[in-house]
């Protein structure tokens, strides 16, 4: 897929005053604060600063919504499980992207971004159970592969999905990228060409 376009539609506070516009397709992207969401949306989009990285995690409490090549929707979801917010701040967040991403109709597929430099995080591997039990479309992507050697980073991805087999009888797509080298740039976005080829059959 060759991106043409890349534009800054509208933010939200709530997931019904999202874009109304049922014929285009959005994918979402979610992940923990600071797993390098922002970078890899400007990577695959090529567009530098298209979405704003923070210097101050889990600061972001908006939907984000991009128009890609004036036909589908990349859609930048607020970071989840950063620790310092307060209790009034995560049952505001947890209401926002539960809403959006069981009622949003328009949700083509949900990438949920994890670090690849990490071992298995809790609440990473409990966000996916859940996006399984409610049958939310999902793809997994691991991201900063630069910042690992790459046995680390093999061993680390192969315990990931060693840890979702316990669970999961058939694994979702999974790619694996790095915003400063480009690396599953192609893969990502020949994902979502196929989905949207296969919704205009």
């Amino acid at each position: 897929m060759i991106i043409k376009s890349a534009d800054f539609f509208i933010s939200s506070s709530r997931a019904d005053q999202c874009p109304q516009d049922p014929k285009c397709p959005e994918y979402a992207f979610i992940g923990r604060s600071n797993v390098g969401k922002s970078s890899l949306i400007n990577m695959l989009t090529g567009r530098k600063a298209l979405a704003m990285t923070s210097a101050t995690p889990g600061k972001t409490m908006l939907i984000n919504h991009f128009l890609i090549n004036k036909a589908w929707f990349l859609v930048d979801l607020p970071g989840y499980g950063y620790a310092k917010r307060g209790k009034k701040d995560v049952e505001k967040l947890r209401n926002l992207i539960e809403h959006y991403v069981l009622d949003r109709k328009q949700l083509t597929s949900l990438f949920v971004l994890i670090d690849s430099r990490l071992p298995p995080q809790q609440i990473d591997l409990e966000f996916i159970e859940w996006l399984g039990e409610e049958g939310i479309p999902f793809a997994i992507v691991f991201t900063k592969a630069d910042k690992n050697k790459r046995n680390d980073l093999k061993k680390n991805i192969d315990v990931f999905l060693d840890t979702l087999r316990r669970q999961w009888e058939e694994l979702p797509p999974h790619f694996v990228t790095s915003s400063e080298k480009g690396e599953g740039r192609e893969e990502v976005l020949s994902y979502i060409d196929s989905i949207n080829h296969e919704l205009d059959q």
